[in-house]
């Protein structure tokens, strides 16, 4: 399956994935290459929301660039294997190992980055076109921040996840969507 492939079977939860997988996949298919950082108007990144096995819990970070609480994630830097993105970038920000409660795409969402400074270079205001996955680990083992992305990991409650963010544009479209879509992923 490719990514394209994935994007065409995927049900939109809401207008706004509808909107987005519509927009990804005329991407996709006009042949640019989005999956580098090379392309500085858009390009892929997959995130993860990241679920303790009661779904009580949610793991975020404190990221350093839009400091505040948020899923963690990351660039495709030409992988297009995004669940392979998503759970690589969970280990190397956080230090914990998750696994993919389904491989099926959990949330698509083109979001907007604003110009901003990144290891001392400007990055002009940017789209990602990204891919969420609903990832498990266990909230009983150690985390630890990725120093250089961000000052802090931890598990909030589903609720408190949402409260903890700053930005809320996230909270009302993205993490509240995110935790909705829970409810047909029960506990185990």
């Amino acid at each position: 399956m490719t990514l394209l492939t994935d994007l065409q079977n995927y049900h939109p939860f809401n207008e706004q994935e509808a909107a987005d997988v519509k927009e990804m996949i005329y991407r996709l298919e006009t042949g640019e290459e989005l999956f580098l950082q090379s392309n500085l108007a858009e390009h892929f990144t997959a995130s993860a929301w990241v679920v303790n096995p009661a779904r009580d819990k949610a793991l975020m970070a404190y990221h350093r660039i839009y400091d505040s609480w948020a899923w963690l994630g990351g660039h495709a830097d030409g992988d297009q294997d995004l669940l392979h993105v998503a759970l690589k970038e969970v280990k190397e920000e956080s230090g914990v190992k998750a696994k993919a409660v389904t491989e099926q795409i959990y949330s698509v969402e083109i979001l907007t980055v604003d110009g901003h400074e990144k290891k001392g270079k400007y990055v002009p205001s940017h789209l990602h076109l990204n891919v969420t996955y609903l990832l498990e680990a266990d909230d009983s083992l150690p985390i630890r921040p990725k120093a250089d992305e961000n000052k802090a990991v931890a598990w909030f409650g589903l609720d408190e996840a949402l409260e903890k963010s700053t930005e809320p544009w996230f909270v009302d479209r993205i993490y509240s969507k995110l935790n909705a879509k829970l409810k047909d992923y029960p506990a185990k």
